[in-house]
């Protein structure tokens, strides 16, 4: 398939490679009854409207719910994730050939890439990033941003959520798209009907969406799936042999792949990697899964260099994207990797979807995710005859309005731009660790010492007062809402000596200086008994 916007190809490349798109954008949606393509047009964030079929030069299998292919992601020269690349140290000249694993593990340990400079995490009071006093406003509106709680002493103010890395709100457009589709609501593939055909070129239209917002290469495949975790769990039923993993992973990312081999992670990320290449180097493994940034620190790895390691290992690699997306964005082409899982519910759009989206071999030889209508072509009570992907692994009712509202976040966050929502994060990000490390009794938290990347996640511990009752207090004192816990990351908080847990603020597109200065007196007053 093909992207029919008017900014599609290099004419949207802007920005060193941030789409911007202020003019109406269609996509080329299938009327499977007809074999005719439609054009499916939309303005910025609001409804949708078919034109009269236009005929297909090109030839289906009946039955398969086809699958859009992306057009080549722009380009990530000068911004990855929309952060300007600086040099931090020398870097070695590299010589462009083949190395063995072996020679890698040597050459690991004799160079340092460029790294990604954002506000640091730091524990303690000294070096920290300063930032500007000024007022810092938020980028976007979600659902119940103006949302009041009641407190403890019967008051009641605005609700500050700094918990968007567990769930994160609505955007006012993803709301305003899952509305608009709701009268025209009806079977999805199934149906003949007007309101049916609607409904399945919305849904292949959101494929199209989440398959360009995360770069994917021509050939890449967009599986609808409930959340990360489960599209995780599909991609482990597909993986054909031994699966690594760092003992640092969110539960998802651990618990999900049979024949895992997991990697003690060390203090920095040079260190780390070197283990990973030992692993990958020792004996054949099929996949490397990684988390993209941490849930617990906000920490990044170099998906990149990641890539390129498993890659001359003879490994595929695959990222755990579910908070590294929201923030920072990934690309498919740019960075290499082989498979991105994430959810709509970290993106701003909590309808019930997330998506696995990566190399279709594997996932087109793999058992079906589940089994049922809608992933066959044809059954017998002898055989089934499993469609490939994506519909091999979404067999019965697709979600519509979580596939539509997640592609509707994929969109807004394009529109914004991340060298703006970057930009936005490292300033507040800033603010809260300069105020949080100024407070006394308030410890920080970080996993490596060289982590050159942070997403806007601070959690940290206050002396002598449980998480919980820091977190308990936040909330009824003062409406904030952050989390507290071990954040489903159980051997990394072991690894930080806090098995009871710690506290977690994370910001996001509509977080305001205000709600980070409100945050900063709250927690000194606790820490201080007041």
């Amino acid at each position: 398939m093909v992207d029919a916007s008017p900014g599609a190809g290099a004419a949207g490349e802007v920005d060193a490679g941030v789409a911007a798109t202020d003019v109406s954008t269609v996509a080329v949606a299938i009327a499977k009854s007809s074999r005719m393509f439609r054009v499916w047009g939309r303005d910025r964030f609001g409804a949708w409207g078919l034109t009269d079929p236009l005929p297909v030069c090109h030839r289906f299998e009946s039955g398969h719910e086809y699958q859009r292919q992306a057009p080549a992601s722009w380009s990530a020269t000068l911004l990855r994730g929309g952060v300007l690349r600086v040099t931090t140290g020398p870097r070695l000249n590299r010589v462009r050939q083949a190395r063995t694993p072996e020679r890698m593990l040597i050459q690991e340990s004799l160079y340092t890439r460029d790294l990604v400079m954002t506000a640091l995490i730091v524990d303690g009071r000294e070096n920290v990033e300063t930032c500007s006093a000024g007022t810092v406003h938020a980028l976007a509106r979600t659902v119940g941003c103006d949302l009041r709680v009641p407190l403890a002493d019967g008051s009641e103010c605005t609700y500050a959520n700094f918990d968007l890395a567990a769930s994160a709100p609505a955007l006012e457009c993803v709301y305003r798209q899952v509305e608009a589709l709701l009268p025209t609501y009806a079977s999805v593939h199934r149906g003949a009907g007007h309101a049916s055909q609607v409904s399945t070129d919305a849904y292949e239209a959101a494929r199209f969406d989440v398959a360009r917002f995360v770069g994917a290469r021509d050939d890449d495949v967009v599986v609808f799936t409930a959340n990360t975790t489960d599209a995780l769990s599909l991609l482990a039923g597909c993986v054909p042999g031994d699966t690594v993993v760092l003992d640092i992973e969110h539960h998802a990312n651990l618990l999900a792949w049979s024949g895992t081999r997991v990697v003690e992670a060390a203090d920095t990320v040079s260190e780390t990697i070197t283990r990973l290449v030992a692993e990958l180097c020792s004996r054949p493994a099929a996949l490397l899964a990684v988390t993209g940034a941490s849930n617990v620190t906000g920490e990044v790895l170099p998906i990149a260099r990641l890539a390129e390691i498993a890659h001359a290992c003879g490994a595929r690699i695959a990222v755990d994207a579910a908070q590294l997306a929201p923030h920072r964005g990934v690309d498919l082409v740019a960075t290499g990797v082989d498979y991105v899982a994430l959810s709509g519910h970290k993106l701003y759009a909590p309808f019930g979807a997330g998506a696995l989206v990566g190399r279709r071999d594997w996932l087109d030889a793999g058992a079906p995710h589940r089994a049922g209508g809608g992933a066959v072509r044809n059954v017998t009570v002898q055989h089934t005859d499993w469609l490939p992907s994506p519909a091999r692994h979404e067999a019965g009712t697709p979600n519509l309005f979580g596939a539509c509202a997640l592609a509707a976040a994929c969109r807004a966050l394009t529109e914004i731009g991340w060298g703006a929502v970057v930009a936005h994060e490292r300033e507040l990000t800033g603010r809260l660790v300069a105020g949080l490390s100024a407070t006394g009794g308030v410890r920080l938290l970080r996993l490596f010492d060289d982590a050159a990347d942070v997403l806007g996640i601070v959690t940290f511990t206050v002396d002598g007062l449980a998480p919980s009752d820091v977190a308990a207090r936040l909330s009824t004192g003062y409406g904030i809402g952050v989390r507290d816990g071990r954040f489903c990351a159980h051997p990394l908080l072991e690894r930080l000596g806090l098995p009871g847990g710690a506290v977690r603020a994370s910001l996001g597109l509509c977080t305001g200086s205000d709600d980070i200065d409100r945050l900063v007196a709250a927690v000194a007053e606790i820490a201080a008994g007041s």
